[in-house]
């Protein structure tokens, strides 16, 4: 008996073990924790100490991961396991999050600041009414280049990009969407085409364009641009407006034949353990001076007209990375094409990079 007994307090012990490490490595994880705000975000696009000031001022502890591409996150999203308050998807993704009902709504009576953005930016058409997102940055798709490197060439027409003098300069980002979609406008088409002759015209100029490439990359294109190891870079604006700033000698064009116009929101996926502290999060970055100093560190634009009239005027009239809505209406919104589409697409990609080899 006295054995028996013996056995039961053990197990008992044993479990009461593992029910505690259970939670101390939930909590660290980022797991469930009414305290605790979950935050999934793309690398480089908040300053940190804005985290630690949300710390100060609403009482939550912030949990802070990082992903680098929307495809990695809502994979990891919809898996489960770490309970994301806030995630901050591209316009496209937004579309597919709420298709597979993976997004709460969300509540705007717990977001005045919400009234401090742009009204060009709510109501779009990947999420009518802001019923599951809120606006975070926006942006463009373009060429950064540097003149001192280059006999004279600008880059108005993406047709500038096979130019035979830039034989090994040019950098692109490691994106289906956006060297496809550039390979579409450089013809004149839609970077959101499903015709499949146009797809394979587009993957026929882009492989015109192989010898003129250096690399395909990914944050690593900031500093081989800043270093001068390359002439030409397709990227974002707002990570070339961080080159620009460490290279006085870069320049960023967005070319005439139309680009990408991008949005990231802030949303709320459906798992989030701690929807309030989510709510005062999003709240909390729509304030304009946060946003104003979000965007100074980030250097994307911010649609936040409250948080612009506290930045600097030289920045905000920077048609470069503040384009008027005359320009913006030549620029084309990723449309969610369907998993079958972005496949072909990431195919072709693939295939193109495979003929670099």
């Amino acid at each position: 008996m006295k054995e028996i007994t013996r056995s039961v307090i053990a197990i008992i012990l044993v479990c009461i073990a593992l029910f505690f490490v259970n939670d101390y490595l939930n909590k660290s994880s980022g797991n469930a924790s009414n305290d605790a705000v979950t935050i999934y975000n793309w690398g480089e696009y908040i300053d940190p100490e804005l985290l630690t000031q949300f710390e100060e001022e609403s009482g939550y502890r912030v949990v802070y991961e990082t992903f680098d591409s929307n495809e990695a996150m809502m994979t990891k999203i919809e898996q489960g396991g770490t309970s994301y308050d806030i995630a901050v998807p591209s316009e496209y993704a937004i579309e597919t999050m709420k298709e597979n009902d993976l997004l709460l709504p969300i509540d705007h009576s717990k977001i005045p600041n919400l009234t401090n953005v742009d009204p060009y930016f709510l109501d779009l058409s990947f999420d009518p009414k802001n019923k599951y997102s809120v606006p975070y940055f926006w942006g463009t798709v373009g060429i950064v280049y540097n003149p001192a490197l280059l006999d004279g060439q600008t880059f108005e027409s993406w047709e500038a990009l096979w130019d035979l003098s830039l034989k090994g300069q040019i950098l692109l980002v490691d994106g289906s969407r956006e060297v496809i979609g550039m390979g579409l406008n450089s013809l004149g088409y839609s970077l959101n085409s499903t015709d499949e002759n146009e797809l394979q015209e587009a993957l026929d100029k882009l492989n015109k364009l192989t010898p003129n490439v250096k690399a395909i990359i990914g944050d690593e294109v900031t500093q081989l641009m800043v270093n001068e190891e390359a002439a030409v870079a397709l990227t974002w604006s707002g990570q070339a407006a961080d080159m620009m700033w460490e290279n006085e000698e870069l320049d960023f064009s967005i070319p005439q034949e139309g680009s990408n116009l991008w949005f990231d929101n802030m949303v709320i996926p459906k798992t989030a353990a701690n929807v309030e502290g989510a709510h005062a999060f999003i709240n909390f970055m729509l304030g304009a001076e946060v946003a104003a100093q979000n965007a100074d560190y980030v250097g994307y634009s911010t649609p936040n007209v409250a948080a612009i009239d506290l930045m600097d005027e030289e920045v905000t009239s920077d048609e470069r990375f503040y384009p008027s809505e005359e320009l913006r209406d030549n620029l084309e919104v990723y449309n969610n094409l369907g998993l079958e589409m972005l496949g072909v697409y990431n195919e072709l990609f693939l295939e193109f990079k495979m003929g670099m080899n």
